[in-house]
This record gives C-alpha cells, structure tokens and sequence, in this order.
C-alpha cells in the first residue's frame, strides 16, 4: 500500500474498488488531506469560500452526532449535495460505511479535517498479539479516543499514576498463548493472571473510552527526572505550524528538551522524500514572499518568514506547558523528511526513535553544545 500511496494510484484503486470499509495508518490519511488541502487552494475564491462554509456546517453536525445529540443544522442536506457527495466519490469511498485509523497516533486536526468533509475516521487499537482489535469506535467515538474494549473482552490500566495514566493490558480469548520458541518473551508479555501487557500508556474517561496517551519505552526521562510522553508535543508542534512533516522530541537523560523536525515535501515514485518543498509549504512561501522551492534552499538561506513561523508555533505550545521542563527549548530543521526508505519509520509509519537518533546524534550534539545558538 505504501508504495502505490506514493505513486497516486490510491485513490485510483480506492475509486475502483469503491470499497464498504476502508482502514488507513494515519499517514494515509494525512498524505489525503495534504492533497486535497493543495488541491483546494488552486480553486476559485468562490468555490473556496463555498467548501470552508460546508466544511464548518459538516464539523458542527459530525461534532452533533458524536455527542449523541443528531442535531441536523441548516444547510447540512446543500453542504451535502454540493460537497460532501462529490468528495467522497472523487476518493473512491461514496460506499464506505466505515472509515477507521489504527497502529499509530493520529492528529486532532486531521481527524477533524475529515469530520468536516461528513468522512468521520475512527480509531481502532490492539496488537498483532490480540488478534487485531481490542477497543473499537464504531457506533460509539470520541475525537482523540480509540474507543471501547470489544465485548467478551476486558481492559486494565496497570499501575496508574495520579492522573489515572497506567499501562494498557488487555484479557480476553484474542490474546495470543505467546511467542513461539521465546519463552523469555512471552513471560514479558504475559503475566501469571493471562493479562497482555501492551507496552503502551493510556487512562479511561468517564464513560470508559479509551486514550492512548504514550508508551513506556518512549517516555523520554529528563536529567531532571521528570517523565514526558513525547508524541502530544510533537502532535501539537505539526497542528501550530502546518508545514511540518515530522517532529521528534529529544531531551531523554539531557537537561532540556530539543525537537528535530522535517518539512513537507514531494515525494517519488519510490516513496523517497525529494528535495522539492510540497504544496503547502510553496503555498506558505509565495504568502510570504519566499522564493525558495527547494528543502536545501530553506536551509541555506535560513528563510526567516519559515524559521519565524516554526518559531512563534513552538511559543505557542510552550504557553500551554504545565511546566518549565515541558518546554521545547531548541530545534533544528533537517535538510530530508522521514520515510521507511530511508529507514526513519517502520512499516506501519511509526517513528523509529532509536535509529533515527543513531542517524543524527551529531546534529542532537550540537543542540546541546553550549555553544550552541538557540534558535
């Protein structure tokens, strides 16, 4: 799928498919939304203005529905007609009754995308341990959740600290009898009661929805000693400052915390990032006067309208820190986006955090040089 994604043909197989259920890693669903997002802003200020009002009537009315309230608001059935249809039916997905997301963490902001276009993605989570699934949103979802734990099944959070964030360990007839041959593992992954244990950090809200809120091995634990989930930062950084591709929280063991980040760009028939800026970013630069069309040329030239924008986003996620060590003190734009060519994320799209922090340790080094400028 990766492959084909990245050479179009996607949408051409999904159009010819016209498939009842579609499930996407959220970097398919991201890569959409960058296309259609380029797609729309070549469109006329009048068609514009028109797909941004359907847009805001298609959230309210999605929003509805998943409060349980089905509050139809007015100018749904036009927003419906005019748009919706026709975006569904140029993505090959007028038949689909279930559009899910799952294996990594998706963005607020592309969910909501997609909530607007009345294409509400809901997420799924478990392990290839589980048999696949173990919380669902299907007729029941909230934003951000993964849903609720399938019937016959049960959810423990193990360990839970003051904010009720606990390992995530699953029971039930989906859990594996373990490894074949590595009993060492399976001892690791099983414990005495038969209760999986997922690695994975998550807490419950009120009504038992499930949110995955970090994983163990990724807590990044600084000098400070304080403990950091990594990914609601570095999800917060790419929904301030859109032209980001990929961000990746440093500062495990170190005094501060530095973020390496990547931005948009094409990509090529391999599913290698090229040096060419993607449509977002030229649309950003042509806003604001930057010539440049290039990733290299970005860098070279240090563009301050871009270093400026990354800069005031990263301000503005600081702001909403709950304390100082929380804070992204440093970060540095990488000269190639991340992919699974290149070795920087697995098959499911994950970041490889040890590898990529192997591929760059001299450039982590010199953010924490005190030579080092800050940006």
């Amino acid at each position: 799928c990766k492959s084909s994604f990245f050479q179009g043909s996607l949408v051409n197989t999904l159009k010819e498919a016209r498939p009842t259920g579609f499930l996407g890693v959220p970097r398919v669903w991201e890569k959409m939304q960058e296309k259609m997002k380029a797609a729309g802003s070549k469109a006329s200020p009048l068609k514009r203005r028109l797909a941004d009002w359907a847009k805001s009537v298609g959230l309210q009315y999605n929003y509805s529905v998943m409060n349980g309230e089905n509050a139809v608001p007015w100018g749904f059935m036009l927003s419906n007609n005019l748009v919706f249809k026709r975006v569904r039916a140029g993505l090959g997905l007028d038949r689909c009754t279930f559009c899910c997301t799952g294996a990594a963490p998706i963005t607020k902001d592309t969910l909501e995308y997609f909530m607007s276009l009345n294409i509400p993605v809901k997420e799924l989570y478990g392990m290839s341990e589980s048999s696949g699934p173990h919380t669902v949103s299907i007729n029941q979802y909230r934003i951000g959740s993964c849903g609720k734990v399938m019937p016959g099944c049960k959810t423990k959070l193990d360990r839970p600290d003051e904010d009720g964030n606990g390992e995530v360990c699953f029971w039930g007839r989906h859990v594996f009898m373990g490894y074949l041959n590595m009993p060492d593992k399976t001892v690791e992954a099983l414990d005495q009661d038969g209760w999986l244990h997922s690695g994975d950090l998550g807490k419950h809200d009120k009504d038992d929805f499930l949110y995955i809120t970090g994983r163990i091995k990724e807590l990044i634990i600084t000098a400070g000693g304080e403990n950091i989930p990594p990914v609601p930062i570095e999800d917060a950084v790419k929904t301030e400052v859109p032209i980001i591709s990929n961000a990746m929280l440093i500062g495990d063991k170190l005094k501060f915390l530095s973020m390496m980040l990547t931005l948009k760009c094409e990509m090529d028939d391999n599913g290698e990032p090229t040096d060419d800026l993607g449509p977002e970013v030229l649309d950003f630069c042509q806003q604001h006067g930057v010539t440049s069309t290039k990733v290299s040329e970005v860098l070279a030239n240090k563009e301050p309208a871009i270093y400026k924008a990354i800069q005031e986003g990263m301000e503005r996620v600081n702001a909403r820190s709950t304390s100082n060590a929380q804070k992204v003190q440093k970060w540095i734009i990488l000269g190639r986006d991340f992919s699974v060519v290149g070795g920087e994320l697995g098959p499911t799209l994950k970041l490889r955090r040890p590898a990529v922090v192997k591929m760059y340790q001299d450039k982590i080094n010199e953010l924490y040089t005190p030579a080092a400028e800050q940006q």
